[in-house]
């Protein structure tokens, strides 16, 4: 794994994965490079024009089967039940891989249509009720795999069960993103250890791409009062940028490694290898200690049925 990049990811000719935010950044590179090794790309995207391009662009790296667009918005649920019932339909209930990249970073505080907390129902709930609903079609694939994106923000981050949509407190943009991230990397391992308890042939595993310069950042900068903060950390010119930042193409070789490696195990977590994990090469890393606390992962699955609506799957 020491050097392992995206050339190494095995032929996934057959293989047919589902892309959230596959129009750009992160999600844009590995539609285009598991398309490049011969899988069916279907590329889940908010913006019609925007997903049109990255179809045009992915296309033009297939070597199998064309890319296709589903239209998803993760901060509508009706929109995630649609796109997950296109997916089904689409890929006749085969779906061999879930890549749950997509996300909004350190934004204004807002609201989903369903009025979750932006950054957790569009990061973490939308992606969890997406993941329940495609089930049956992961089910019907080859050695499924789901593979959620996590972010080094879910370190200092922490669930707050009794407030998770910032309804009784002060919001501020990058405690909101920090619980978003900390709750996929718990939901991951949550659904690995419901997998595994149900006998399924199907993998959940997680990674974060370290510091990758893809234009979020600079609403993370947004969120901080102090200019010296906000020089460090966001903008395409930023301090942190020019010194830290890495480019998608290295950046997304965690997911890509995820999604495709051999050997990779059930609740795995893969980052870059570099110093505080912020770029070079994947390798496999710890999670934070919530997404190893069974009763912490019990309780976020318990209330992201609540929120949603949606029937877990498995139970």
């Amino acid at each position: 794994m020491s050097t392992w990049t995206a050339d190494d990811t095995p032929d996934q000719t057959g293989r047919t994965a589902l892309i959230t935010g596959a129009n750009s950044g992160l999600g844009l590179r590995t539609a285009q490079v598991l398309a490049g090794k011969g899988a069916r790309v279907l590329l889940a995207c908010r913006s019609a024009e925007r997903g049109a391009q990255a179809l045009r662009s992915v296309a033009e790296a297939a070597t199998g089967a064309a890319p296709e667009l589903v239209r998803l918005d993760l901060a509508d649920l009706a929109s995630v039940r649609e796109a997950a019932a296109a997916a089904r339909a689409l890929t006749g209930d085969s779906l061999d891989l879930l890549v749950n990249n997509a996300g909004v970073m350190a934004v204004a505080k807002g609201r989903t249509k369903d009025g979750f907390e932006l950054q957790f129902g569009t990061n973490y709930l939308g992606h969890a009720a997406l993941t329940w609903l495609v089930m049956p079609a992961l089910r019907g694939g080859a050695k499924s795999r789901v593979v959620t994106l996590s972010s080094l923000a879910a370190v200092p981050g922490r669930i707050d069960f009794a407030d998770p949509n910032a309804e009784h407190k002060r919001y501020h943009a990058a405690t909101a993103y920090s619980q978003a991230k900390h709750a996929n990397q718990v939901f991951a391992l949550e659904l690995d250890r419901r997998l595994k308890a149900a006998g399924e042939d199907i993998l959940s595993v997680a990674a974060h791409p370290g510091y990758t310069s893809t234009g979020l950042g600079s609403n993370m900068a947004k969120s901080y009062s102090n200019p010296l903060a906000r020089g460090i950390i966001g903008g395409a010119h930023s301090l942190g940028e020019l010194v830290f930042a890495q480019g998608t193409r290295m950046g997304a070789l965690p997911q890509l490694y995820a999604a495709t490696a051999p050997g990779v195990e059930g609740g795995d977590y893969f980052a870059p290898r570099g110093l505080g994990w912020l770029r070079g090469y994947p390798t496999k890393v710890s999670t934070v200690p919530a997404a190893r606390s069974e009763a912490i992962g019990e309780a976020l699955w318990e209330l992201t049925a609540k929120l949603t609506g949606v029937t877990p799957d498995p139970v």
